[in-house]
């Protein structure tokens, strides 16, 4: 079966690469630039650069000129998205823990009479 596709599919095939969450990481502590990254990572240039049009393409990074310099920023207003999606998963497994704990503890119960 297919999944429908929603707005969040460019995010998520942006955070399934290690090498883009890590730009993200980054980015979480301010502005850089092309140079800047470069220095935090093992990959060519234009390695990054493709890496960081995809980020752009999700919204999860934006670039903004300051001079000569051509910085990126992170921009982690799409990931809330991700964090929704998410969310129906963690109540998910939060009912499953509280089912769990609720077996141990009668179990526990019946072993302590």
């Amino acid at each position: 079966m297919l999944m429908a596709r929603t707005a969040a599919d460019p995010i998520f095939r942006a955070l399934a690469d290690p090498t883009r969450r890590h730009v993200l990481d980054v980015l979480r502590d301010g502005a850089r630039s092309v140079t800047e990254l470069l220095a935090e990572f093992r990959i060519s240039q234009p390695a990054l650069s493709r890496h960081l049009k995809v980020l752009r393409d999700a919204r999860l990074v934006v670039f903004k000129r300051d001079g000569r310099l051509n910085l990126y920023q992170l921009n982690a207003e799409p990931m809330e998205a991700v964090h929704d999606w998410m969310q129906h998963y963690q109540e998910f497994w939060l009912g499953n823990f509280r089912a769990l704990g609720d077996v141990l503890a009668d179990e526990a119960k019946k072993k302590g009479d």
